[in-house]
């Protein structure tokens, strides 16, 4: 019995390390442009580069209202520059955007002639990323992603199953 009670001591410890490392993961909000915001004149390529983004991670589109729009498009229509099919559009000022899942999301001011001159964005997520050559000449690069906390789901999953096989 005794041998039973350390096993489940060592695996509740085990499992609460893991707990611990899961409630630190803190998701990052990026200022888009940071002081400079969201606008004409700001290097977006040069924003991005050494940024690493994560599923929760937030960013925040700063700009006056009406001059610009947050407008996310496809991957076609950003290398078009092109913000008719939207996905999404937004002119309030403030657009804060939650990264939701892994993969590419592709932003533009959507005001004629902005995007053509580098106001737009690609941001690459933990778990996708970018097809070959997905960075235009004068466009946004995507940043490298860090790694998702899916491996530790698994992990403590295997945990609890070894835990409630010592118990019974």
């Amino acid at each position: 019995m005794a041998k039973n009670s350390y096993v489940v001591y060592v695996l509740v410890l085990l499992v609460a390390g893991y707990t611990a490392a899961l409630a630190s993961a803190t998701t990052t909000t990026f200022i888009v442009g940071d002081d400079q915001g969201w606008m004409t004149g700001v290097d977006y390529v040069a924003w991005v580069k050494g940024k690493t983004f994560a599923i929760g991670d937030k960013l925040v589109f700063n700009y006056p209202s009406e001059e610009h729009t947050v407008t996310e498009v496809s991957r076609t229509d950003y290398f078009a520059c092109a913000g008719g099919n939207a996905l999404s559009n937004d002119r309030s000022g403030s657009t804060n955007i939650t990264l939701t899942g892994p993969g590419t999301r592709y932003f533009l001011c959507n005001i004629p002639g902005h995007c053509t001159i580098g106001m737009r964005l690609a941001v690459t997520v933990a778990g996708g990323g970018s097809p070959p050559g997905a960075t235009p000449a004068g466009g946004a690069a995507g940043a490298t992603a860090r790694p998702a906390m899916g491996s530790f789901i698994v992990k403590t999953t295997a945990w609890l199953a070894v835990i409630k096989l010592t118990l019974s």
